[in-house]
């Protein structure tokens, strides 16, 4: 289930001379739940939850839950879980942590944490922990796809990213590289296209930034073709 994994795979408030200020940050978007169908090659594969809730602490917890409901996924009875917490950082989200778990014919697991105090990032996956430093207005790559929905709603249209990995902090670079019509479950939609263009990783998103922070549609090739598209998006 190579394939899964792969799959699931800003200025604040400042004073300033003579009185004036500089805009707010935007504001943080309200709780959601969006569910995605997921397809592998063409063949519907499963459907994946995502949601978005506050904490009791203050933070926020971003979680995706992928059920394999038909095909070879059914049959190992895949699934993947994916938990960030995050905090906002000028109407951005910045890491906290982050959980990983893959349910197939073996178990993976990896876990983020972001100790900001420190300044550090440590990670665990089993195998061998790595630790380095943290960079400001960082995410992972369960969120990601939040974050760069945001930066299209600011109307940003080239969009670099830190985003926590293994062993650093990459920075990822995403372009609009044009407007296209896609139909999905839930709709019609004019979709921003998104290509990411500092690597040849074989990701393209559509979104909808005015009514969605979620892409409508996300597209991986490496491993297989892999495809989410959206079914129904719902604020708390």
């Amino acid at each position: 289930m190579k394939s899964l994994a792969l799959l699931f795979g800003v200025l604040g408030v400042t004073a300033l001379a003579g009185g004036t200020h500089a805009a707010p940050a935007p504001a943080p978007p309200a709780p959601f739940t969006a569910t995605y169908q997921v397809e592998r090659d063409g063949q519907d594969m499963g459907v994946a939850t995502v949601t978005l809730q506050r904490a009791d602490d203050g933070s926020w917890v971003y979680r995706k839950d992928v059920s394999g409901t038909k095909g070879l996924a059914a049959l190992l009875n895949a699934s993947m879980h994916e938990s960030s917490r995050l905090r906002w950082h000028d109407g951005m989200p910045e890491a906290l942590s982050y959980d990983y778990e893959l349910q197939a014919l073996k178990r993976k697991q990896r876990h983020l944490q972001v100790d900001w105090a420190a300044n550090q990032v440590t990670v665990q996956d089993g195998k061998r922990d790595s630790s380095y430093p943290a960079e400001p207005g960082m995410v992972e790559r369960n969120t990601l796809p939040l974050a760069l929905g945001l930066a299209l709603r600011q109307g940003q249209r080239e969009v670099a990213l830190p985003v926590a990995v293994r062993q650093r902090v990459e920075r990822q670079q995403f372009k609009v590289v044009g407007t296209q019509a896609v139909d999905v479950p839930a709709g019609h939609f004019d979709a921003l296209h998104v290509e990411r263009t500092d690597a040849d990783r074989g990701f393209t998103a559509w979104y909808v930034p005015k009514r969605y922070p979620l892409p409508v549609k996300l597209a991986q090739t490496e491993g297989g073709s892999m495809t989410m598209e959206l079914v129904s998006f719902t604020s708390s």
